[in-house]
């Protein structure tokens, strides 16, 4: 019970935040004191290190200039007058300096500077700490604070001890600083801290005797009778912050930074009251807060209990009432009803439920209209029903005469009326309203997105214009609404009365609720149609890819009939796809059957692969108008989103050219490998034969193996050459160089390196007046003697072979004829395929790999031209054509 009180519930919450704030405080009060005294005393000691600084700048300048007086040679010889002027010079420069003086060997002044009555000249200064500390050091020496006896004044003594060449000791020359300017100095530097009346700044030298203090009252007395712990530790060279006491147990926070130059220490002194006053503050500052928390907290329990948590209860026992229908009692309403006279948020709460009772079965009834209305709406997909429902239901829920919905058409770029009730047929064809019209109220409303009300089209200003239209149709008031939608064109709800009529914005907001389902319903009716239209779209795509497919393509269902098959499998099967309609599946494949061998096996084989769980592939060939198909079958199931299976589909693949270049890589390899194997055994064994140490060669037969073997490095040369020349051209990057020849000179180049060369002068047919070729000579007198040692071994040896050229059409026409055994028919559209030769079973013994015409047909393509077989009842002839006057990019 306790966990349902709002009040139980309160308190706790309250003591949720209640506490973590108490302990945050406690903790922050912990850490905060911490922080801040550790701030304070990093404050203290930066202020003690700027002293540091500044006192040992001046030491450091004061050290410096007695460095300088030691080095003078007047100081060095004691000259007196010399003196006078230097140390004259050096007391203008020197404020701080009050008594410039030498020393001798002894002790006894020699001279000073200023002069004056009280002057010491041969007084015996032998006694003084600084005279014998410097006669055992070669370097300054700083003296403890004390009252010169010249002046009379609180000085320590900068010292430099003088020796000579033989580093015998001269005496000294001293500089007497006043200690009033360190005093000086700590006033300037407190005077620009905030709360530098707040310190004691002390300056003590290496006995512990204060030489500078901001009271003059403490100048040369010893600190270390009430701060002996931080004498001892700024003269040892330490720094820090440490908590004294002074003789009359006064708390101190001293802080002291050394002086490394003259052994001195600074000391920064004031009472922790002072210092720590800012923690104090925060601390107490923290204990004022918690407890006005926790009585601030109290009271306000108090007052919520009173004004908050005790109306709350009534007000939920006065709402179950309501909830319950049940009828309320005359207690609960006197009790509400000093509630409800409050001003507050309370009273206005009572205030509201009441209406809310008053309310609430007006909003059921408007409620199951507004359900009704839009089952009625959202009940088809068809967007003139959906349109037409939507204004009639409209009339029933707003009671209004006459209802229009107006849409946006792309055509002509102008709203019109879609749906209507109540309207004049004339009415309806005339509306034409213009998308830019800035008074129309449907364009307003769909431009700002919100209802635009006409109470009375005779009096409003903004529809002036649209008077005449309103009077010859009889409504006086408009409320238009548009219709959000998202993927249908712009719409918006017109609703029309009779009469001059005052819009509630109860009955604005139900109108445009119930426009929001409309839109839904508008909107759900145009995707439903645009998806349809977006289905027949892709399902026509789909079909046209698998139409311009190089594949057939079959797609059956689970009981073996066609759903679809592409032109190129009818083609496959010798059919029109009028004339296959009706066949199965398994009677398509039949026809791919005929005549194979292993028919039965491959069967078997099919089956097994369409009716495997994953993708499965059979092949065999076929032969169609004389000519051998290489076919793959792939098949492949078909399922639906939930991986249920639906139907097959098989692929009909024409691997016939993947098979040719296996073949004719197998036949590459062979080849090859044969021609590579011939020339380089003949290399290898004549080489071999030359180099046997128990045979001498006569001149002869070395000449005779050697030439063997530069003609079989020639051989194996031109086959590396013929490869690559024909991977150049199969990869597109031949390159043709043309330069200016005659037709002549490249049959007269191609005769002379043609290997063998023929035993009959051949027979040459060359037309007068030959214009020039631009072509690239080299591979062009390639191409002529291939052919000419394609002629001369396999053409009759006792006949000549012939060469012609003439021009046709713009082309010059080369051809090469023999009268050999001639190439049979059968193989004349293989010719110029790499690596292919006829055996004729006459010239078995010529070597070769077959490639010779397939370069000789890409040498020429790459000049423009063209090369064939001309038809002939004996020999070969073989003719290339090369264009005249015609510039083609190298291939």
């Amino acid at each position: 019970m306790g966990r349902r009180d709002l009040g139980v519930q309160l308190l706790a919450i309250y003591l949720l935040f209640v506490l973590p704030i108490m302990i945050a405080a406690l903790v922050f009060d912990i850490i905060g004191s911490a922080r801040l005294q550790a701030d304070v005393r990093a404050a203290d000691l930066a202020l003690a290190r700027a002293v540091a600084l500044e006192t040992e700048a001046k030491l450091s300048d004061a050290i410096y200039t007695i460095e300088q007086m030691a080095a003078n040679p007047a100081v060095q010889s004691a000259n007196q007058s010399a003196m006078l002027q230097y140390f004259e010079s050096i007391s203008n420069a020197r404020p701080d300096v009050n008594l410039i003086y030498r020393l001798g060997p002894d002790g006894i002044m020699l001279f000073h500077y200023p002069l004056g009555p009280g002057s010491t000249v041969g007084v015996d200064f032998s006694f003084r700490d600084y005279f014998q500390d410097a006669r055992r050091a070669n370097r300054p020496v700083i003296s403890k604070g004390r009252i010169s006896p010249t002046t009379s004044e609180a000085v320590t003594t900068a010292v430099m001890p003088l020796r000579g060449e033989d580093g015998g000791f001269m005496g000294i020359v001293a500089t007497n600083i006043r200690l009033q300017s360190l005093s000086d100095t700590l006033n300037a530097i407190a005077a620009e801290n905030p709360l530098g009346q707040d310190y004691q700044i002390s300056i003590i030298d290496a006995t512990g005797q204060i030489i500078a203090d901001r009271n003059p009252d403490r100048l040369l007395i010893m600190l270390s009778e009430d701060s002996p712990e931080v004498v001892h530790d700024v003269l040892l060279g330490q720094e820090g912050t440490q908590i004294t006491h002074s003789s009359d147990q006064q708390e101190w926070l001293s802080s002291f930074i050394p002086i490394p130059s003259g052994g001195w220490g600074v000391i920064v002194q004031r009472p922790t009251a002072v210092a720590f006053a800012t923690v104090t503050a925060f601390h107490h500052g923290l204990l004022a807060a918690t407890f006005t928390i926790v009585v601030g907290g109290a009271l306000f329990w108090f007052a919520l209990s009173r004004r908050v948590i005790q109306p709350l209860v009534l007000l939920t026992r006065f709402s179950q009432t309501i909830g319950e229908s049940t009828e309320l009692k005359n207690q609960e309403y006197r009790a509400l009803q000093h509630i409800s006279e409050r001003q507050d948020q309370m009273g206005s709460l009572v205030r509201s439920l009441q209406r809310m009772e008053q309310t609430i079965e007006e909003r059921l009834t408007e409620l199951s209209t507004l359900v009704d209305t839009s089952k009625a709406v959202v009940a088809s997909l068809e967007p003139d029903i959906v349109l037409n429902r939507i204004v009639e239901q409209t009339s029933r829920l707003a009671g209004a005469d006459t209802c229009a919905i107006v849409a946006l058409e792309a055509e002509g770029n102008e709203f019109r009326i879609r749906a209507s009730r109540g309207l004049s047929h004339a009415y309806i064809s005339r509306l034409r309203i213009d998308p830019a019209e800035p008074n129309s109220p449907s364009m307003r409303a769909i431009r700002t997105r919100h209802p635009i009300k006409v109470e009375d089209t005779e009096s409003d200003p903004t529809f002036h214009l649209f008077r005449p239209r309103a009077r010859s149709e009889g409504y006086r008031a408009l409320l238009a609404v548009p219709l959000l939608t998202q993927h249908a064109a712009p719409a918006a709800l017109l609703v029309y009365y009779r009469d001059p009529h005052t819009f509630s914005e109860r009955e604005v907001s139900l109108v445009w609720n119930f426009a929001n389902h409309a839109a839904m319903a508008i909107e759900n009716a145009e995707l439903y149609a645009r998806s349809d239209e977006q289905l027949q779209k892709q399902s026509r795509r789909l079909e046209s890819l698998y139409e311009s497919m190089a594949d057939g393509v079959i797609l059956e269902d689970l009981n073996g009939q066609v759903l679809f098959a592409n032109k190129r499998m009818w083609a496959l099967i010798g059919r029109r796809p009028e004339s296959g309609r009706g066949l199965s599946a398994a009677e398509i494949r039949e026809h791919l059957l005929e005549g194979v061998d292993h028919a039965a096996e491959l069967r078997t084989a099919i089956e097994d692969a369409l009716h495997a769980d994953g993708p499965q592939s059979v092949e065999w060939n076929i032969e169609r108008d004389g000519r051998r198909i290489d076919l793959r079958l792939q098949t492949f199931l078909v399922t639906d989103s939930n991986g249920n299976l639906i139907g097959r589909g098989q692929f009909f693949q024409d691997i016939t050219r993947d098979r040719d270049l296996d073949r004719m890589k197998d036949s590459l390899i062979a080849t090859v490998s044969h021609e590579l194997r011939t020339p380089l055994a003949a290399i290898k064994g004549y080489a071999t034969t030359l180099l046997a140490k128990d045979v001498e060669w006569d001149l002869a037969a070395q000449d005779e193996f050697l030439t063997i073997i530069s003609q079989e490095t020639d051989r194996l040369s031109n086959l590396v050459n013929d490869l690559l020349d024909l991977s150049r051209i199969e990869s597109g990057s031949l390159v043709v160089d043309r330069s200016a020849c005659h037709v002549e000179d490249l049959v007269g180049r191609a005769l002379q390196s043609a290997h063998p060369k023929p035993i009959v002068p051949p027979h040459l047919e060359i037309d007068d007046n030959l214009p020039a070729l631009e072509v690239d000579i080299r591979k062009i007198e390639g191409v002529l003697r291939n052919l000419i040692e394609n002629a001369i071994k396999y053409g009759d040896g006792d006949h000549p072979l012939t060469i012609s050229a003439r021009t046709r059409n713009g082309s010059m026409l080369i051809s090469v004829s023999d009268d050999g055994p001639g190439i049979p028919a059968e193989y004349s559209h293989l010719i110029f395929t790499p690596f292919f030769r006829v055996e004729n079973g006459l010239k078995r013994d010529s070597s070769g790999a077959g490639l010779g015409l397939s370069i000789c047909q890409g040498f020429v393509r790459a000049h423009g031209g063209e090369i064939w077989l001309e038809p002939r009842s004996k020999g070969t002839c073989i003719t290339f054509s090369l264009p005249l006057g015609t510039e083609v990019s190298h291939a």
